[in-house]
């Protein structure tokens, strides 16, 4: 179990004047913390002199970068054992950053799972849905909940995936299926979110696009074959149906059966060629 005092706290901050202050004071109120940063991505109000007042440390970007970046750089900043990001618009309670610290040590990251019904619309709900049942399939492993902004792990683990991690919204995309696919223990831990001040700077049709290609991005790198071999077994199996039903009853092999059949096979090819590079990509940083 970690405990607060080997715990840093992140937090990403963009125009949050309004609210950090109480973040900030609700979390010091709630344990011992190592430290907790708060980093001032580029905003344009007095984000970084509230936070100060209340007692964080403050970390100013000189221009708006993504709240990946921000998370980056407060992860390269801290010097606990433990690292605990924590959303800036006021949506997590300070307890439960002490349940999500709790169950360190035990696992190297640990995520908040929003419940369906405090996530903000329907559009966005099922949005979420999608993209976790996709998560799912492809990391081999259940994902309740992809993209929450709530999650603690060891810092040496998170720097191992600093390179991969995007400057936009997809952190907690790019970190949960980094864990998993890296075979790392990882959990994830029921909470309830506040509805949060402000508004949201998350676009459902932009960023869900990106989501679902670094979501592809990632699953590339570590287990390739998990996207490679369904397209090619999509392929093989419609050329062979193609193929049997045009020449049962026209006596004759198509020629788009054939380009299927080719496709098919190439495609399994790439993949077990792409499998090799991740194995030996994973071998040779570890």
């Amino acid at each position: 179990m970690a405990l607060p005092s080997s715990t840093s706290i992140v937090v990403p901050a963009f125009d949050e004047a309004g609210v950090i202050a109480d973040v900030v004071s609700a979390l010091r109120g709630a344990g011992p913390w190592h430290e907790i940063i708060v980093v001032d991505d580029g905003s344009s109000d007095d984000t970084s002199g509230r936070a100060r007042e209340a007692g964080a440390t403050v970390v100013r970007h000189p221009y708006n970068k993504g709240n990946g970046a921000a998370v980056k750089t407060g992860i390269r900043r801290a010097t606990g054992e433990y690292v605990l990001i924590v959303d800036g618009d006021g949506q997590h309670t300070p307890d439960q950053a002490l349940r999500i610290v709790d169950r360190l040590g035990e696992y190297d990251l640990v995520v908040g799972a929003r419940s369906r019904r405090t996530q903000a619309s329907g559009a966005r709900l099922a949005g979420n849905a999608l993209l976790n049942w996709l998560a799912s399939y492809l990391s081999g492993h259940e994902i309740p909940d992809l993209t929450s902004g709530l999650r603690g792990a060891r810092r040496e683990h998170l720097r191992e995936f600093l390179h991969l991690l995007p400057n936009g919204f997809s952190t907690p995309t790019t970190t949960t299926l980094s864990f998993l696919r890296a075979g790392y223990n990882v959990a994830f831990e029921p909470v309830e979110v506040r509805q949060r001040v402000g508004r949201s700077k998350i676009r459902l049709g932009r960023d869900g696009v990106r989501f679902f290609l670094i979501l592809l991005r990632v699953i590339t790198i570590f287990s390739p074959m998990r996207i490679f071999l369904p397209i090619s077994g999509a392929a093989l199996a419609l050329g062979l149906a193609y193929g049997g039903w045009t020449a049962a009853v026209h006596r004759k092999i198509p020629n788009g059966a054939v380009l299927l059949l080719m496709f098919g096979v190439i495609v399994f090819l790439v993949g077990l060629v792409s499998e090799q590079v991740s194995a030996l990509h994973r071998e040779g940083r570890d």
